[in-house]
């Protein structure tokens, strides 16, 4: 088959654990484009969604770091943390092994990726479920990202990470859904948390609505630390969708600072 929806939004934790913190009027217009994305991922009927998230230390720590990793399990289970503090109650989620021997066979023809059979979900992944697969009744695949312990892997080997998931959702039969969650600016666990940079989120949004990706590849992780915080690494997550859709633009739904979430949050989806 081939891929039959690609998209990118916002992970933290906040979104749903101080949601009662927040503004109304901006959560609200928040879950609505969360609920606007679930409609399309639903209709585009997929049989499968590769989650693209970013490595917060869930599973791998400094001991063993792959920079790209991918769930080969017919089921995982999450979130990690305590479910009174993220708001969402710990639960099993399906998987498909299978299908995920499959990709992850095709994906080693292009790109170099670790695969675990034991994969606890944390924030990352379980934050976008909850709001676009509420019944955890859709198979995922997860694959993480280091987006966390340097040395990171350079932004143009995320671009050809994404490139080997479209043409691995391209040799399989089944319906295949693609979203990356993370970012974008943030400083997430620092005494910074809350500050965003709006221009800079904004910047990067544009460029990637437009699959510009000479803009993408030409970031600095030193300099995009300055500007927008160790969080912002999680652009990788972003670039990922871009190079499984390469060449084909997206559309922003939803972009808003949002303090108390401790991030730009973002919904956006590729148009396919």
């Amino acid at each position: 088959m081939s891929l039959v929806f690609a998209g990118v939004c916002s992970h933290a934790p906040g979104i749903v654990g101080r949601a009662d913190q927040a503004d109304p009027a901006a959560k609200d217009r928040l879950y609505d484009a969360f609920a606007d994305m679930r409609n399309r991922l639903e209709a585009s009927e997929p049989d499968a969604l590769i989650v693209v998230a970013a490595e917060h230390f869930a599973n791998f720590f400094m001991n063993n770091m792959p920079s790209f990793a991918m769930g080969m399990a017919d089921y995982y289970e999450g979130p990690i943390e305590n479910p009174d503090w993220l708001g969402i109650q710990k639960t099993r989620i399906p998987g498909d092994k299978s299908l995920s021997e499959r990709l992850i066979r095709k994906v080693m023809e292009r790109s170099d990726v670790s695969y675990a059979e034991e994969w606890k979900f944390d924030h990352g992944i379980m934050v976008p479920l909850h709001f676009l697969t509420p019944s955890y009744k859709l198979p995922i695949i997860p694959a993480n990202i280091n987006c966390q312990g340097p040395p990171l892997a350079p932004l143009n080997r995320a671009w050809a990470f994404g490139q080997a998931l479209r043409e691995a959702a391209d040799s399989v039969p089944e319906r295949i859904a693609l979203i990356g969650t993370g970012g974008i600016s943030h400083w997430p666990a620092t005494p910074d948390s809350g500050k965003i940079n709006e221009e800079w989120d904004r910047r990067f949004l544009d460029e990637w609505s437009r699959c510009d990706k000479d803009a993408m590849l030409s970031y600095d992780d030193t300099q995009s630390y300055i500007d927008a915080g160790q969080g912002a690494f999680e652009i990788r997550t972003f670039m990922t969708i871009s190079a499984a859709t390469e060449g084909i633009e997206g559309t922003v739904h939803f972009y808003e600072p949002i303090p108390i979430f401790a991030v730009g949050c973002t919904i956006a989806t590729i148009n396919l």
